[in-house]
C-alpha cells in the first residue's frame, strides 16, 4: 500500500521517537541527544544516539540510521506497512482510505505550500511598505524591532477586500487554491471570493519544519475580532502546532525548558528579550496533541498563566488534559505571573530577570492538583479533609503510570495527615496547611547539589579562565547537565559564545554573560576572591583537568539513573527497606567527591 508523504509526516509528528526507541533501549540525556547502547550490534560502550528535534535514531558504531518508522521495521523485522499501520495506531489515526484520489489531493496540499509563502512573503512586503505606515507604529509603540519582526516573519494585510487575491492572481495562484489556503472567504450568495484578512497585522504560523501553514492576524483599530486565524485546511490544524514552535526548538533541547504563554505578542517578546524557548498555543486551551509536541522538547515544560481567574481555569484545564498523559519522564510545572501582567507587559516593564524568576518559581503539576483540590480551604475538619482526599484521588486515578500515582497518593496523605497545631480559644483544633512534604530521595540525601557544586564549580572555573578550551570543547557543552541552575545558565551562555561565529573573540565572551544577567555567577567563579578547586598550569593542564571533571560529572548522572531506576521499582515500605543500602552506597561514592581540597586563589590565565 502507499502511503500519502502527509500521512507519514502526520505519524512521525504525532509518535515520539524516543517513547517507541525507550521500550527498546534505556536512554540518557545527553545535551540534545538521548544516548545509549545500540539494540542492533554488541557494544559496551554507548554509540546509540536519539535526536527527537529533527527525527532520527543513529549509531556510530555500526551505521544503523532511520526515523521512528524505520526503527520499528529494523527492531521487529516488520515490513513497511505493517508498521506504518502498528504505529498509526498508536497516534489514533485511521489509515487512509484506498483511494485514486489521495494522490491528487496530496499534489494539492504540496502546492499548496508553495501558495501559504507567496502569501507570507507579500504581507512582509505590504508591512514594509506605504500601506503597512500605521501596523509599523503599532509595533514600535509594542517595542517590536524590525530584527525581530524579520525573525518571525511579521506582515500586514493592508483594509481591502481583494488585495491579497489580486497579488496571487497576478502570480498564477488560481482561486481554488486560495480556497483551498483559507486566504480568501467564497460568500455563500456564490460571489467573488474576498480576502480572509484585512486591516490587520499578520503573523504566519509554521509546522515544525518551519513551513508556513496558516496565519494569525491582529486587528488594527476596533475591527472585530481582536484576532483572526486561518480556518483548519489541508496543511493547518490549529490543535496541533505551536507558535513559535520551530524557532524555540534549538533553544528549548538545548535547555530542556520550554514555555507555553497563551499568544503571539507574549512569545515574540519573549524571544527578543533572549527567553527563546517559548511558544504558545494557537487561541485556544491547550490541546493533548500540544502537550505531545511539548513533551517532545522538555521533560516538564513550564505553563505559564496570568494570575487572575482565566488563568486559573486555564490551569485548571491544563492539568485535566494532561493528568492521563503523565508518567514519570513528562510532567508540567505552571508559573503564575502578577494579576494584570503577562509575559509581554511583563518583560517591557520589568524587564527579563522579572520575567526568569518568574519562570523559576514555577510550581510541578503535584503542587497545582493540590491547589485545586484544596481551593484555599483551611482544612480544620474531618469532613472537608476527606472531601479533598476524594478529589484528589478521582484526579490521581486518571494517571495510568500505576507507580507515579502511588507517589501522587503518598505525598498527599502526607499533607492531610500533617494536621493539628495547637488550639485555639475554647478548644477548637487548629489546622496548619502543610509545607509539601520531604521525598524519600532527599530523606537519604540523594541527588543533593552540595554533591554537585564542587566538581561543577570546576568545571566552570576551568572554562571562564581558558576560553580558548571553551571553544575547542564546545560540542562536549553541548551534552553537559549540570544540576546547579544558574551553572547551566553559564554553559548555555558559553555554548551561543562559541557557535556566535567561526572564530568569536574572547573580548565577546564578557558580553554574552552580561546579556543573560549572569555577572554575579561569574563573579563568584573567578572573580576576585573566587576559591578554586583545582590549579591548572596552563591550558594543557586545564584540558586534562576539564576532561576528568566531565568523565565524573556523567558517572554522577548515570549514578543518578541508577538510583531513580531503585526508587521506581518498589512502591510498599518493605520493598522500599530492602533498596535502602543499594541506595546509600551509590550515595558513598558520590559524596567522596566533596573531599576535593580546596586550593585557594588560582592566578587566571585569561579572565572571561
Amino acid at each position: 500500500m502507499t502511503f500519502p508523504p502527509s500521512f507519514l509526516d502526520e505519524i512521525r509528528a504525532r509518535v515520539p521517537l524516543e517513547g517507541v526507541i525507550g521500550k527498546r533501549v534505556r536512554l540518557v540525556r545527553r545535551g540534545r541527544e538521548m544516548i545509549g547502547l545500540c539494540p542492533f550490534h554488541k557494544e559496551k560502550t554507548p554509540s546509540f544516539t536519539v535526536n527527537e528535534e529533527k527525527g532520527f535514531f543513529h549509531c556510530f558504531g555500526c551505521g544503523a540510521h532511520g526515523d521512528v518508522i524505520g526503527f520499528l521495521m529494523r527492531d521487529e523485522g516488520l515490513p513497511f506497512p505493517e508498521a506504518v499501520e502498528r504505529l498509526a495506531g498508536d497516534a489514533g489515526l485511521a489509515l487512509p482510505a484506498r483511494d485514486p484520489r489521495a494522490e491528487a489531493r496530496e499534489k494539492e496540499r504540496h502546492s499548496l505550500y508553495g501558495v501559504t509563502e507567496a502569501a507570507a512573503a507579500w504581507f512582509e512586503s505590504e508591512l514594509a511598505g506605504q500601506r503597512g505606515a500605521a501596523a509599523r507604529r503599532y509595533l514600535d509603540a509594542r517595542g517590536v524591532d524590525e530584527e525581530t519582526r524579520a525573525h518571525f516573519r511579521i506582515g500586514f494585510a493592508p483594509d481591502s477586500r481583494t488585495a491579497l487575491r489580486t497579488a496571487l492572481e497576478g502570480d498564477g495562484v488560481p482561486e481554488a487554491m486560495m480556497l483551498s489556503a483559507g486566504l480568501v472567504i467564497a460568500p455563500e450568495d456564490g460571489g467573488t471570493p474576498y480576502d480572509r484578512f484585512r486591516g490587520r497585522i499578520i503573523f504566519p504560523i509554521c509546522d515544525r519544519r518551519g513551513r508556513v501553514v496558516a496565519f494569525g492576524g491582529r486587528a488594527l483599530g476596533e475591527r472585530q475580532p481582536k484576532y483572526l486565524n486561518s480556518p483548519e485546511t489541508p496543511l493547518f490544524a490549529k490543535g496541533s502546532l505551536l507558535y513559535g514552535q520551530h524557532l524555540a526548538a534549538p533553544a528549548a533541547r538545548k535547555a530542556n525548558r520550554v514555555i507555553a504563554v497563551e499568544g503571539y505578542m507574549d512569545v515574540i517578546a519573549l524571544h527578543q528579550a533572549g527567553i527563546t524557548e517559548a511558544v504558545a498555543p494557537l487561541g485556544t486551551a491547550l490541546t493533548e496533541q500540544q502537550l505531545e509536541a511539548l513533551w517532545r522538547l522538555a521533560e516538564d515544560p513550564v505553563l505559564c498563566f496570568d494570575g487572575d481567574e482565566a488563568g486559573a481555569r486555564a490551569a485548571a484545564r491544563a492539568v485535566e488534559r494532561a493528568l492521563p498523559q503523565l508518567s514519570a519522564k513528562r510532567s508540567l510545572r505552571f508559573a503564575t505571573l502578577p494579576t494584570g501582567q503577562d509575559p509581554d507587559t511583563m518583560v517591557r516593564d520589568r524587564g527579563r530577570r522579572a520575567m526568569a524568576e518568574i519562570v523559576a518559581a514555577a510550581i510541578p503539576l503535584s503542587d497545582q492538583l493540590w491547589k485545586m483540590a484544596a481551593g484555599g480551604r483551611t482544612l480544620e475538619t474531618p469532613e472537608t479533609r476527606a472531601r479533598v482526599n476524594k478529589q484528589l484521588q478521582d484526579h490521581v486515578a486518571r494517571i495510568p503510570d500505576r507507580d507515579l500515582g502511588f507517589r501522587y497518593m503518598e505525598d498527599y496523605r502526607q499533607r492531610l495527615r500533617l494536621p493539628w497545631q495547637g488550639r485555639r480559644q475554647g478548644g477548637a483544633p487548629s489546622f496548619v496547611a502543610p509545607e509539601p512534604p520531604v521525598r524519600r530521595g532527599e530523606a537519604l540525601g540523594a541527588g543533593g547539589q552540595g554533591i554537585a557544586q564542587p566538581r561543577e564549580r570546576a568545571l566552570l572555573q576551568l572554562l571562564l579562565s581558558f576560553p580558548a578550551l571553551a571553544l575547542e570543547q564546545h560540542e562536549a557543552l553541548a551534552g553537559l547537565h549540570l544540576e546547579t541552575p544558574r551553572f547551566a545558565a553559564v554553559v548555555a551562555a558559553l555554548i551561543d559564545w562559541a557557535e556566535s561565529g567561526p572564530e568569536p573573540e574572547s573580548s565577546d565572551l564578557r558580553a554574552t554573560l552580561a546579556a543573560q544577567d549572569l555577572d554575579d555567577v561569574v563573579e563568584e567563579l573567578v572573580g576576585q576572591d573566587a576559591q578554586f578547586l583545582d590549579r591548572p598550569t596552563g591550558i594543557d593542564h586545564a584540558r586534562d583537568l576539564f576532561v576528568d571533571a566531565l568523565k565524573r560529572q556523567h558517572q554522577r548522572l548515570e549514578e543518578q539513573a541508577t538510583r531513580a531506576e531503585a526508587e521506581a521499582a518498589h512502591t510498599d515500605e518493605e520493598a522500599w527497606e530492602q533498596t535502602r543500602e543499594r541506595i546509600l552506597r551509590l550515595q558513598e561514592t558520590a559524596k567522596a567527591e566533596t573531599d576535593i581540597p580546596d586550593l585557594g586563589v588560582s592566578p587566571r590565565a585569561s579572565g572571561a
